[in-house]
């Protein structure tokens, strides 16, 4: 064995983080022959950061703008994120909480469901942030004021009213009267924000409420939470909402208040390019002494097709099955049919699998029509059916998060590459 660097494929360079510093490895580098597979450090999870955060830079510099204005008191929009799935918007969502802990916000994250109304998650995420406040706040009887307000808040909760559910928000001091408990959510949410704005004021810090598959709120309650963030802007207070979810997101919001797109900082995130993907798969190999070939990144490129959660699969059968270092255009190419069987049933097949027979022939006679975003019209004259009949199907796989509607008339597969799995798969 030698210590020393391993040399980058395509002639990269290691880049600057946004925050100026060379991403070098905290110990020497051992360079090998063998790749280990307990040592393996690609990690193809839902929501799981990758060891290299490739190819977001952008986004990341735009929520530390989002970050500094705040602190300075200068007025700033919220900031959703969207994007098919796979792309790493759920990594992205939880480095941008990590950013803002950094900062010494208080932060909470809740997972949309549908038809579950927000009240519940919010009153614990939000409870969870002034926690992470409460010990630097001089003054305790604020804190106590505030949770008696989100206590009101929380008890107005429909399904903890109905008895459907047991839940208790561990507050100990008694549930204030008047005050986010008019059981109007836009009312109640817009008074709460306020006051968890407040107390972040006290601390000269901001909260940050994140929300993960944002397209799934209850129509009613993504409007009162587009008023209360309105509000918010109104009034400079220090508290941001950050939402993560899939391309229909912005039209969902829309739908909701018209000002929305002014209400909201956008951020789009698809495939990565070339240099990006590499990095993301030369970085963490070089950390553990493993090299690629340039034909062997040419391979990936070309199976992952830049998307994230791909090029994380492939590298970590390519690893794992990889004789020796560097790592060949031929081990990925024995690599390969593993990487996607593994797709097969845990990305793609475990959403086939919660469609009805109907909803399957409709995402069949999608695919059929092309990867591409097809008319509803197309659809039916596949199936032979009217468009109307088949509108249950269509609702449902949106409700289901499977489809979303690319514009009026058009319909598109949330998962990248669902299209060609299905036309692998029997009728």
């Amino acid at each position: 064995m030698a210590v020393g660097l391993v040399a980058r494929p395509h002639g990269a360079t290691r880049r600057r983080s946004f925050y100026g510093n060379l991403r070098r490895p905290l110990y020497p580098v051992i360079k090998s022959d063998t790749v280990d597979p307990v040592r393996n450090p690609y990690a193809p999870g839902a929501g799981q950061r990758p060891p290299e955060l490739a190819g977001r830079d952008r986004e990341l510099q735009q929520f530390e703008v989002v970050l500094e204005r705040v602190a300075r008191g200068r007025p700033e929009r919220s900031m959703v994120i969207t994007g098919l799935r796979g792309v790493g918007k759920t990594v992205l969502l939880n480095t941008f909480k990590s950013m803002a802990i950094q900062r010494l916000w208080g932060t909470g994250k809740i997972e949309a469901r549908p038809e579950q109304s927000i009240r519940r998650p919010v009153a614990a995420a939000l409870h969870m942030a002034v926690r992470e406040l409460a010990p630097r706040h001089r003054a305790p009887e604020r804190i106590d004021e505030f949770l008696g307000v989100l206590k009101a808040f929380a008890m107005r909760d429909p399904s903890a009213a109905k008895g459907t559910t047991h839940w208790s928000p561990g507050i100990d001091v008694p549930a204030a009267r008047g005050r986010a408990d008019s059981g109007d959510l836009e009312i109640d949410l817009t008074e709460l924000l306020s006051d968890a704005a407040g107390v972040a004021t006290d601390l000269g810090v901001g909260i940050a409420l994140f929300i993960d598959e944002m397209q799934d709120v209850p129509a009613a309650d993504i409007s009162a939470l587009c008023a209360a963030c309105h509000e918010l802007s109104q009034i400079g207070g220090p508290l941001i909402v950050v939402g993560a979810g899939l391309p229909h997101l912005p039209s969902v919001l829309s739908a909701s208040k018209s000002y929305s797109e002014r209400l909201f900082r956008y951020a789009r995130i698809d495939r990565l390019d070339r240099e990006a993907a590499d990095m993301a798969l030369i970085v963490p190999a070089e950390e553990e002494g493993v090299a690629f070939t340039s034909e062997a990144l040419d391979a990936l490129y070309e199976a992952a097709d830049g998307y994230p959660y791909f090029v994380q699969a492939y590298g970590k059968v390519a690893w794992d099955l990889a004789p020796r270092s560097p790592i060949t255009a031929e081990d990925i190419k024995v690599s390969a049919p593993e990487a996607e069987e593994e797709l097969a049933v845990g990305f793609f097949g475990s959403r086939y699998e919660r469609a009805t027979p109907a909803e399957r022939d409709y995402m069949h006679a999608m695919a059929q029509l092309g990867d591409d975003p097809v008319a509803t019209a197309e659809v039916a004259e596949a199936l032979g059916r009217k468009p109307s009949s088949l509108s249950p199907a269509r609702d449902s796989l949106i409700k289901k998060g499977l489809i979303y509607s690319a514009e009026r008339g058009l319909i598109a597969f949330t998962v990248p590459h669902f299209g060609r799995f299905l036309r692998a798969q029997p009728v």
